[in-house]
Protein backbone atom coordinates (compact mmCIF):
# COMPACT_ATOMS: atom_id res chain seq x y z
CA UNK A 1 0.00 0.00 0.00
CA UNK A 2 1.70 3.69 -1.15
CA UNK A 3 1.56 6.90 1.40
CA UNK A 4 -1.11 8.16 -1.08
CA UNK A 5 -3.49 5.36 -0.42
CA UNK A 6 -3.35 5.35 3.04
CA UNK A 7 -6.03 6.54 4.95
CA UNK A 8 -4.10 8.02 7.88
CA UNK A 9 -0.84 9.88 7.61
CA UNK A 10 1.68 7.25 7.90
CA UNK A 11 4.60 9.91 8.82
CA UNK A 12 1.94 11.54 11.79
CA UNK A 13 4.58 10.05 14.58
CA UNK A 14 7.66 10.00 12.92
CA UNK A 15 10.52 12.61 13.20
CA UNK A 16 12.05 14.55 10.51
CA UNK A 17 15.57 15.67 10.12
CA UNK A 18 15.53 18.12 12.80
CA UNK A 19 14.19 16.07 15.48
CA UNK A 20 16.05 13.03 14.28
CA UNK A 21 19.48 14.96 14.29
CA UNK A 22 18.73 16.49 18.26
CA UNK A 23 17.95 12.60 18.46
CA UNK A 24 21.44 11.81 17.40
CA UNK A 25 22.95 14.75 19.03
CA UNK A 26 21.08 14.51 22.45
CA UNK A 27 22.22 11.58 22.84
CA UNK A 28 26.07 12.15 22.68
CA UNK A 29 25.98 15.76 24.57
CA UNK A 30 24.90 13.87 27.80
CA UNK A 31 26.67 12.75 30.11
CA UNK A 32 29.95 13.05 28.89
CA UNK A 33 30.88 16.56 28.25
CA UNK A 34 29.60 16.64 31.29
CA UNK A 35 31.25 14.51 33.45
CA UNK A 36 34.44 13.22 30.99
CA UNK A 37 36.81 16.70 31.90
CA UNK A 38 37.18 14.96 35.57
CA UNK A 39 38.13 11.48 34.05
CA UNK A 40 40.48 13.17 32.30
CA UNK A 41 42.10 15.24 34.09
CA UNK A 42 43.76 12.26 35.23
CA UNK A 43 45.69 12.21 32.04
CA UNK A 44 46.30 16.04 31.61
CA UNK A 45 45.40 18.17 28.70
CA UNK A 46 46.92 16.19 26.41
CA UNK A 47 43.53 14.46 25.67
CA UNK A 48 42.25 17.55 24.13
CA UNK A 49 44.29 15.88 20.94
CA UNK A 50 42.23 12.31 22.01
CA UNK A 51 38.94 14.64 21.29
CA UNK A 52 40.17 15.38 17.74
CA UNK A 53 40.97 11.74 17.02
CA UNK A 54 37.69 10.46 18.79
CA UNK A 55 36.16 13.05 16.64
CA UNK A 56 37.38 11.74 13.24
CA UNK A 57 37.17 8.35 14.37
CA UNK A 58 33.18 9.32 14.78
CA UNK A 59 32.57 11.14 11.97
CA UNK A 60 33.86 7.92 9.86
CA UNK A 61 31.76 5.76 11.70
CA UNK A 62 28.79 7.68 11.12
CA UNK A 63 29.68 8.08 7.20
CA UNK A 64 29.81 4.47 7.86
CA UNK A 65 26.14 3.84 9.11
CA UNK A 66 25.20 6.75 6.64
CA UNK A 67 26.08 4.01 3.92
CA UNK A 68 24.79 1.02 5.69
CA UNK A 69 21.36 2.75 5.48
CA UNK A 70 21.40 3.76 2.22
CA UNK A 71 22.36 0.38 1.36
CA UNK A 72 19.81 -1.81 3.13
CA UNK A 73 17.00 1.05 4.41
CA UNK A 74 14.83 -1.82 5.68
CA UNK A 75 17.42 -3.53 7.78
CA UNK A 76 16.67 -4.06 11.44
CA UNK A 77 19.65 -2.06 12.98
CA UNK A 78 23.17 -2.96 13.11
CA UNK A 79 21.89 -6.50 13.50
CA UNK A 80 20.22 -6.83 10.35
CA UNK A 81 23.20 -4.80 8.81
CA UNK A 82 25.37 -7.64 10.15
CA UNK A 83 23.41 -10.77 9.58
CA UNK A 84 22.41 -10.08 6.05
CA UNK A 85 26.63 -9.11 5.35
CA UNK A 86 28.44 -11.45 7.59
CA UNK A 87 25.63 -14.04 8.79
CA UNK A 88 23.59 -15.04 11.23
CA UNK A 89 26.18 -15.60 14.06
CA UNK A 90 28.06 -12.37 13.64
CA UNK A 91 24.79 -10.64 13.35
CA UNK A 92 23.75 -12.28 16.27
CA UNK A 93 26.98 -11.18 18.08
CA UNK A 94 26.94 -7.81 16.95
CA UNK A 95 23.40 -7.28 18.44
CA UNK A 96 24.18 -8.99 21.84
CA UNK A 97 27.11 -6.98 22.08
CA UNK A 98 24.93 -3.20 21.07
CA UNK A 99 21.76 -4.05 23.00
CA UNK A 100 24.57 -4.76 26.37
CA UNK A 101 26.26 -1.34 25.50
CA UNK A 102 22.59 0.34 25.44
CA UNK A 103 21.46 -1.46 28.46
CA UNK A 104 24.63 -0.25 30.43
CA UNK A 105 25.26 3.08 28.52
CA UNK A 106 21.39 3.95 29.82
CA UNK A 107 22.60 2.72 33.89
CA UNK A 108 25.87 5.13 33.41
CA UNK A 109 23.84 7.79 32.15
CA UNK A 110 21.12 7.05 35.05
CA UNK A 111 23.56 7.01 37.36
CA UNK A 112 25.19 10.69 36.24
CA UNK A 113 21.73 12.24 36.50
CA UNK A 114 21.69 11.25 39.95
CA UNK A 115 25.38 12.68 40.50
CA UNK A 116 24.53 15.80 39.42
CA UNK A 117 21.06 15.73 41.39
CA UNK A 118 23.93 15.07 44.44
CA UNK A 119 25.01 18.76 43.68
CA UNK A 120 21.76 19.93 45.10
CA UNK A 121 20.99 16.83 47.43
CA UNK A 122 24.20 15.50 49.10
CA UNK A 123 21.87 12.90 50.66
CA UNK A 124 21.57 11.21 47.36
CA UNK A 125 25.44 9.95 47.27
CA UNK A 126 25.53 9.26 51.08
CA UNK A 127 24.98 5.21 50.61
CA UNK A 128 24.81 3.31 47.59
CA UNK A 129 21.80 2.05 48.48
CA UNK A 130 20.61 6.01 48.23
CA UNK A 131 21.83 5.86 45.06
CA UNK A 132 20.77 3.18 43.30
CA UNK A 133 17.23 3.74 44.66
CA UNK A 134 17.35 7.04 42.73
CA UNK A 135 19.24 5.81 39.71
CA UNK A 136 15.76 3.12 39.77
CA UNK A 137 13.36 6.32 39.61
CA UNK A 138 15.03 8.33 37.37
CA UNK A 139 14.92 4.63 34.92
CA UNK A 140 11.26 4.56 35.21
CA UNK A 141 10.44 8.10 35.07
CA UNK A 142 12.08 8.25 31.31
CA UNK A 143 10.70 5.16 30.58
CA UNK A 144 6.98 6.14 31.20
CA UNK A 145 7.77 9.20 29.25
CA UNK A 146 9.15 7.15 25.97
CA UNK A 147 5.72 5.07 26.09
CA UNK A 148 4.43 8.63 25.22
CA UNK A 149 6.08 8.27 21.78
CA UNK A 150 9.59 9.23 19.39
CA UNK A 151 7.41 12.98 18.81
CA UNK A 152 7.60 13.79 22.90
CA UNK A 153 11.18 12.28 23.49
CA UNK A 154 12.57 14.48 19.95
CA UNK A 155 10.66 17.56 21.75
CA UNK A 156 12.70 16.78 24.93
CA UNK A 157 15.62 16.16 23.52
CA UNK A 158 15.28 19.57 21.65
CA UNK A 159 14.79 21.46 24.49
CA UNK A 160 17.15 19.69 26.73
CA UNK A 161 19.92 19.84 24.08
CA UNK A 162 19.69 23.74 23.64
CA UNK A 163 19.14 23.99 27.68
CA UNK A 164 22.22 21.94 27.96
CA UNK A 165 24.96 23.50 25.94
CA UNK A 166 23.54 27.27 27.23
CA UNK A 167 25.97 26.34 30.26
CA UNK A 168 28.88 24.81 28.15
CA UNK A 169 29.06 27.64 25.72
CA UNK A 170 29.03 29.81 28.26
CA UNK A 171 31.62 27.75 30.52
CA UNK A 172 33.47 27.48 26.89
CA UNK A 173 33.03 31.25 26.16
CA UNK A 174 34.69 32.26 29.86
CA UNK A 175 37.34 29.66 29.74
CA UNK A 176 38.80 31.17 26.66
CA UNK A 177 38.20 34.94 28.02
CA UNK A 178 40.27 34.15 31.04
CA UNK A 179 42.32 31.34 29.46
CA UNK A 180 45.93 30.29 31.26
CA UNK A 181 48.50 29.32 28.52
CA UNK A 182 50.20 28.31 31.12
CA UNK A 183 47.67 26.54 33.30
CA UNK A 184 46.70 24.55 29.99
CA UNK A 185 50.64 23.22 29.51
CA UNK A 186 51.24 22.67 33.23
CA UNK A 187 48.38 19.61 33.08
CA UNK A 188 49.44 18.78 29.88
CA UNK A 189 50.46 15.11 30.88
CA UNK A 190 50.36 14.65 34.70
CA UNK A 191 49.68 10.52 34.04
CA UNK A 192 52.88 10.32 36.77
CA UNK A 193 51.63 12.03 39.53
CA UNK A 194 48.07 11.35 39.09
CA UNK A 195 47.33 8.35 37.13
CA UNK A 196 47.32 4.96 39.71
CA UNK A 197 48.45 3.06 36.49
CA UNK A 198 51.73 5.10 36.11
CA UNK A 199 53.68 7.58 34.12
CA UNK A 200 52.76 6.82 30.01
CA UNK A 201 54.55 8.85 27.18
CA UNK A 202 52.04 11.69 24.83
CA UNK A 203 51.25 8.92 22.26
CA UNK A 204 50.37 6.33 25.30
CA UNK A 205 48.13 8.93 27.42
CA UNK A 206 46.55 9.57 24.16
CA UNK A 207 45.60 6.29 22.96
CA UNK A 208 44.89 5.16 26.54
CA UNK A 209 42.06 8.07 26.41
CA UNK A 210 40.22 7.19 23.43
CA UNK A 211 37.81 4.29 24.44
CA UNK A 212 36.79 6.85 27.85
CA UNK A 213 36.23 9.79 25.33
CA UNK A 214 34.73 7.44 23.15
CA UNK A 215 32.00 7.02 25.55
CA UNK A 216 31.34 11.03 24.52
CA UNK A 217 30.34 9.65 21.16
CA UNK A 218 27.97 6.61 21.73
CA UNK A 219 24.43 7.50 19.70
CA UNK A 220 26.15 8.20 16.50
CA UNK A 221 24.07 5.66 15.21
CA UNK A 222 21.08 6.48 16.80
CA UNK A 223 19.45 7.60 13.45
CA UNK A 224 20.02 4.22 12.03
CA UNK A 225 19.05 2.23 14.36
CA UNK A 226 15.69 4.26 14.78
CA UNK A 227 15.23 4.84 11.07
CA UNK A 228 11.91 2.67 11.18
CA UNK A 229 10.68 6.06 12.78
CA UNK A 230 12.32 8.35 10.77
CA UNK A 231 10.33 10.47 7.60
CA UNK A 232 12.26 9.43 4.38
CA UNK A 233 14.77 7.56 6.19
CA UNK A 234 17.33 7.25 2.93
CA UNK A 235 17.70 11.33 3.52
CA UNK A 236 17.20 12.04 6.75
CA UNK A 237 19.20 8.91 8.35
CA UNK A 238 22.64 10.67 6.53
CA UNK A 239 21.63 14.57 7.39
CA UNK A 240 21.02 13.60 11.21
CA UNK A 241 23.96 11.55 11.73
CA UNK A 242 26.83 13.83 10.02
CA UNK A 243 24.92 17.01 11.73
CA UNK A 244 24.42 15.53 15.11
CA UNK A 245 28.21 13.66 15.42
CA UNK A 246 29.89 17.13 13.32
CA UNK A 247 27.86 19.79 16.26
CA UNK A 248 28.59 17.17 19.22
CA UNK A 249 32.71 17.18 18.06
CA UNK A 250 32.96 20.91 17.84
CA UNK A 251 31.61 21.46 21.67
CA UNK A 252 33.89 18.72 23.14
CA UNK A 253 36.63 19.86 21.24
CA UNK A 254 35.80 23.64 22.48
CA UNK A 255 35.00 22.72 26.29
CA UNK A 256 37.49 20.32 26.07
CA UNK A 257 40.69 22.91 25.76
CA UNK A 258 38.49 25.39 27.66
CA UNK A 259 38.57 23.73 30.86
CA UNK A 260 41.92 22.48 31.12
CA UNK A 261 42.53 26.36 30.82
CA UNK A 262 40.69 27.36 33.65
CA UNK A 263 41.40 24.85 36.40
CA UNK A 264 44.68 22.58 36.71
CA UNK A 265 44.59 19.32 36.65
CA UNK A 266 44.45 18.03 39.65
CA UNK A 267 41.33 20.13 41.11
CA UNK A 268 39.26 18.86 37.92
CA UNK A 269 40.27 15.60 39.04
CA UNK A 270 38.54 15.84 42.26
CA UNK A 271 35.67 17.74 40.91
CA UNK A 272 32.07 15.53 40.45
CA UNK A 273 30.56 19.03 38.43
CA UNK A 274 33.69 20.28 36.28
CA UNK A 275 31.47 22.90 34.80
CA UNK A 276 29.93 23.97 37.52
CA UNK A 277 32.98 24.34 39.20
CA UNK A 278 34.69 26.32 36.20
CA UNK A 279 31.88 28.54 35.81
CA UNK A 280 31.51 28.50 39.33
CA UNK A 281 35.51 29.88 39.36
CA UNK A 282 35.08 32.74 36.98
CA UNK A 283 31.47 34.01 37.68
CA UNK A 284 30.39 32.59 40.99
CA UNK A 285 28.36 30.45 42.91
CA UNK A 286 24.82 31.32 42.08
CA UNK A 287 25.45 31.05 38.68
CA UNK A 288 27.63 27.48 38.80
CA UNK A 289 24.27 25.90 40.77
CA UNK A 290 22.63 27.43 37.47
CA UNK A 291 24.88 25.13 35.38
CA UNK A 292 24.07 22.01 37.74
CA UNK A 293 20.73 22.55 37.17
CA UNK A 294 21.20 22.39 33.32
CA UNK A 295 23.19 19.53 33.83
CA UNK A 296 20.49 17.43 35.54
CA UNK A 297 17.93 18.52 32.58
CA UNK A 298 20.19 17.54 30.28
CA UNK A 299 21.56 13.92 31.15
CA UNK A 300 17.61 13.69 31.93
CA UNK A 301 16.99 14.12 28.23
CA UNK A 302 19.74 11.85 27.13
CA UNK A 303 18.56 9.24 29.33
CA UNK A 304 15.26 9.25 27.70
CA UNK A 305 16.94 9.22 24.27
CA UNK A 306 18.85 5.84 25.05
CA UNK A 307 15.74 4.11 26.28
CA UNK A 308 14.17 4.96 22.95
CA UNK A 309 17.67 3.50 21.18
CA UNK A 310 17.11 0.69 23.97
CA UNK A 311 13.75 -0.36 23.08
CA UNK A 312 14.30 0.17 19.45
CA UNK A 313 17.27 -2.27 19.61
CA UNK A 314 15.21 -4.85 21.39
CA UNK A 315 12.31 -5.14 19.16
CA UNK A 316 14.56 -5.24 15.96
CA UNK A 317 16.49 -7.92 17.97
CA UNK A 318 13.53 -9.75 18.41
CA UNK A 319 11.71 -9.57 15.48
CA UNK A 320 15.01 -10.70 13.86
CA UNK A 321 15.16 -13.53 16.01
CA UNK A 322 18.40 -12.63 17.76
CA UNK A 323 16.86 -11.90 21.40
CA UNK A 324 14.44 -14.02 23.25
CA UNK A 325 10.46 -14.04 21.95
CA UNK A 326 9.28 -12.51 25.65
CA UNK A 327 11.21 -9.52 25.28
CA UNK A 328 9.48 -7.59 22.75
CA UNK A 329 5.70 -7.70 21.49
CA UNK A 330 4.64 -6.84 18.41
CA UNK A 331 3.06 -3.44 18.09
CA UNK A 332 4.00 -0.06 16.73
CA UNK A 333 7.58 0.89 16.69
CA UNK A 334 6.95 4.35 18.04
CA UNK A 335 5.54 2.63 21.08
CA UNK A 336 7.48 -0.62 22.35
CA UNK A 337 5.71 -0.50 25.54
CA UNK A 338 6.54 -4.07 26.62
CA UNK A 339 10.30 -3.48 25.73
CA UNK A 340 9.91 -0.24 27.81
CA UNK A 341 9.40 -2.38 30.53
CA UNK A 342 11.20 -5.05 30.31
CA UNK A 343 14.27 -2.92 29.90
CA UNK A 344 13.99 -0.88 32.96
CA UNK A 345 13.23 -3.89 35.05
CA UNK A 346 16.51 -5.03 33.85
CA UNK A 347 18.40 -1.88 34.74
CA UNK A 348 17.03 -1.53 37.95
CA UNK A 349 18.44 -5.06 38.67
CA UNK A 350 21.88 -4.00 37.50
CA UNK A 351 21.82 -0.64 39.31
CA UNK A 352 21.49 -2.76 42.48
CA UNK A 353 24.10 -5.24 41.45
CA UNK A 354 26.36 -3.27 40.67
CA UNK A 355 26.22 -0.97 43.76
CA UNK A 356 30.05 0.73 44.20
CA UNK A 357 31.74 2.95 47.00
CA UNK A 358 31.16 6.32 44.85
CA UNK A 359 28.70 7.30 42.10
CA UNK A 360 32.33 7.95 40.05
CA UNK A 361 33.39 4.84 40.47
CA UNK A 362 30.49 2.73 39.27
CA UNK A 363 30.16 5.53 36.30
CA UNK A 364 33.39 4.89 35.43
CA UNK A 365 33.08 1.01 34.81
CA UNK A 366 29.93 1.65 33.48
CA UNK A 367 31.06 3.92 30.72
CA UNK A 368 34.24 1.25 30.02
CA UNK A 369 32.26 -1.50 29.12
CA UNK A 370 29.65 0.37 27.23
CA UNK A 371 32.22 1.97 24.53
CA UNK A 372 34.46 -1.36 23.93
CA UNK A 373 30.98 -3.25 23.39
CA UNK A 374 29.48 -0.43 20.82
CA UNK A 375 33.60 -0.66 19.28
CA UNK A 376 33.43 -3.82 18.92
CA UNK A 377 30.00 -3.99 17.05
CA UNK A 378 30.89 -1.11 14.74
CA UNK A 379 33.79 -2.90 13.86
CA UNK A 380 31.50 -5.86 12.42
CA UNK A 381 29.43 -2.99 10.33
CA UNK A 382 32.72 -1.58 8.96
CA UNK A 383 33.04 -5.27 7.89
CA UNK A 384 29.95 -5.39 6.81
CA UNK A 385 30.11 -1.85 4.26
CA UNK A 386 33.50 -3.51 2.96
CA UNK A 387 31.70 -6.70 1.55
CA UNK A 388 28.67 -4.21 -0.20
CA UNK A 389 30.48 -1.38 -0.68
CA UNK A 390 30.73 -2.71 -4.22
CA UNK A 391 26.83 -1.71 -4.69
CA UNK A 392 27.61 1.39 -5.00
CA UNK A 393 28.86 1.64 -8.73
CA UNK A 394 31.25 4.57 -8.74
CA UNK A 395 31.31 5.27 -4.80
CA UNK A 396 32.29 1.81 -4.22
CA UNK A 397 36.06 2.93 -3.85
CA UNK A 398 35.11 5.90 -0.96
CA UNK A 399 32.75 3.49 1.21
CA UNK A 400 35.23 0.86 1.12
CA UNK A 401 37.55 3.72 2.13
CA UNK A 402 35.96 4.99 4.70
CA UNK A 403 34.93 1.34 6.20
CA UNK A 404 38.34 0.16 6.10
CA UNK A 405 39.66 3.23 8.02
CA UNK A 406 36.44 3.23 11.00
CA UNK A 407 37.36 -0.63 11.15
CA UNK A 408 41.15 0.49 11.71
CA UNK A 409 40.08 3.31 14.38
CA UNK A 410 37.75 0.81 15.99
CA UNK A 411 39.88 -2.02 16.83
CA UNK A 412 42.85 0.42 17.74
CA UNK A 413 40.74 2.08 20.35
CA UNK A 414 39.81 -1.22 21.73
CA UNK A 415 43.47 -2.65 21.71
CA UNK A 416 45.14 0.60 23.03
CA UNK A 417 42.45 1.09 26.15
CA UNK A 418 42.51 -1.15 29.26
CA UNK A 419 43.42 -4.17 29.09
CA UNK A 420 40.75 -5.46 31.84
CA UNK A 421 37.97 -4.17 29.55
CA UNK A 422 39.28 -7.27 26.74
CA UNK A 423 38.70 -9.36 29.71
CA UNK A 424 35.10 -8.27 30.01
CA UNK A 425 34.63 -9.06 26.32
CA UNK A 426 35.89 -12.10 26.41
CA UNK A 427 33.10 -13.37 28.90
CA UNK A 428 30.29 -11.39 27.59
CA UNK A 429 31.22 -13.66 24.49
CA UNK A 430 31.34 -17.10 26.82
CA UNK A 431 28.03 -15.83 28.08
CA UNK A 432 26.41 -15.20 24.97
CA UNK A 433 27.17 -18.46 23.56
CA UNK A 434 24.42 -20.87 25.22
CA UNK A 435 22.40 -17.75 24.09
CA UNK A 436 22.87 -18.22 20.46
CA UNK A 437 22.62 -22.26 21.17
CA UNK A 438 19.01 -21.78 22.28
CA UNK A 439 18.17 -19.66 19.45
CA UNK A 440 19.80 -21.79 16.56
CA UNK A 441 17.73 -24.92 18.59
CA UNK A 442 14.70 -23.11 18.15
CA UNK A 443 15.07 -22.10 14.89
CA UNK A 444 15.87 -18.90 15.55
CA UNK A 445 17.29 -15.98 13.55
CA UNK A 446 15.88 -17.25 10.47
CA UNK A 447 19.02 -17.23 7.42
CA UNK A 448 18.66 -13.56 6.07
CA UNK A 449 17.74 -13.14 2.55
CA UNK A 450 20.01 -13.00 -0.01
CA UNK A 451 20.38 -9.10 -1.72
Amino acid sequence: MTAETTTADPHAHKMGPVLATFLVAGNMIGSGVFLLPATLALTGSVTAVGWVVASVGALLLAATFAYLSRLRPDAHGVVGFVSEALGRFLGFEAGFAYWLSCVVGNLAVAVAVIGYLAFFLPVLKETPVITATATAAAIWLLTLANIVGPRFIGRLHGASLIIGLLPIIAATVLGFLYFDVEAFKASWNVTASLDPAGAKSDGQAISSSIVPIFWAFLGLESASVCARVVRDPARNVPVASFAGVGLAAVVYIAASVAVFGVLPAAALAESTAPFADVVGKLAGAAIAGAVAACAVFKAAGTLGGWVMVAAQTTQASVEGGYLPKFLSKPGKPHAPTRELLVLAVLMTAISFATLQPTIGKQFGVLINVASNLSLAMYSLCCVALLRWGGELGRGALGARVIAALGLAFSVWSIVAGDPEMLKVQGWLLVASLPIWGLLWWTGRPKPAPQA
